[in-house]
């Protein structure tokens, strides 16, 4: 997992090769204008949603995994908490290979991160993430990058 603001965001695209791209678009975008749904960008190996998720209590938060894809979750209109697990501390559970995703209700986070509007949140498929946790409704941009 890493948090970071996005002006360091560049400071990472040695991590992956698409997160080149990632930054590309978020120079030539405002985020905070598209249209709510998918983006592509580079086919099914990356892509952005764009969502309005109604925030969670950390209770009412689950926690997923990703095999294939990795997130960069920002939030762009109010702050969002993530709750955070390694893969390897958490049960089996039945993966869903069409959505990519694994879901597990019902854990507790050991950890929890703080991301505000200009800040992301990325969580690769060994980090469990618990999402979507604050008030109200909160906008994101999930950047879904394909693991290498």
């Amino acid at each position: 997992m890493i948090v970071d603001t996005l002006d360091n965001l560049e400071k990472y695209v040695s991590v992956n090769p698409l997160f080149a791209d990632v930054v590309k678009f978020i120079k030539e975008n405002d985020l905070n204008t598209l249209e709510e749904g998918k983006h592509l960008i580079k086919d099914k190996d990356l892509f952005v949603n764009i969502q309005v998720a109604k925030g969670k209590t950390e209770e009412a938060a689950n926690f997923e995994t990703h095999k294939n894809m990795l997130d960069i979750q920002i939030p762009l209109d109010a702050p969002e908490s993530y709750g955070y697990m390694p893969l390897c501390d958490m049960p089996a559970a039945e993966y869903n290979a069409e959505k990519d995703v694994t879901k597990y209700p019902g854990l507790k986070a050991e950890t929890m991160v703080n991301c505000k509007p200009g800040e992301f949140a990325i969580f690769f498929p060994w980090d469990g993430h618990q999402p979507c946790i604050g008030e109200g409704n909160i906008r994101k941009a999930i950047f879904k990058v394909k693991s290498v």
